[in-house]
């Protein structure tokens, strides 16, 4: 996905754990294919938003640590590629 995707308030304000629990509820009703064509597209629309926001949160862990090593000085790292 190239484009950015517009994520709704109610995921922003989600965990990356509950994000990622509904992408993965999200992940089996498309597999079991018991979902009309209609509610596909926006279930699919809404896992898009789901990955973003569990990126985002991603990255910012990542920084997060990076800052906290980098600030100590006792360990060595090198940014992780998390895209």
């Amino acid at each position: 996905m190239t484009e950015e995707t517009e994520i709704p308030a109610d995921i922003k304000e989600m965990s990356f754990e509950a994000a990622l629990q509904e992408l993965e509820s999200i992940v089996e009703k498309l597999d079991s294919g018991n979902v009309d064509l209609d509610q596909s597209i926006n279930i699919y629309t809404r896992g898009a938003q789901l990955k973003s926001h569990c990126e985002q949160k991603l990255r910012a862990a990542q920084e997060r640590v990076d800052k906290i090593v980098n600030q100590n000085g006792s360990l060595g790292t090198q940014p992780a590629n998390v895209e």
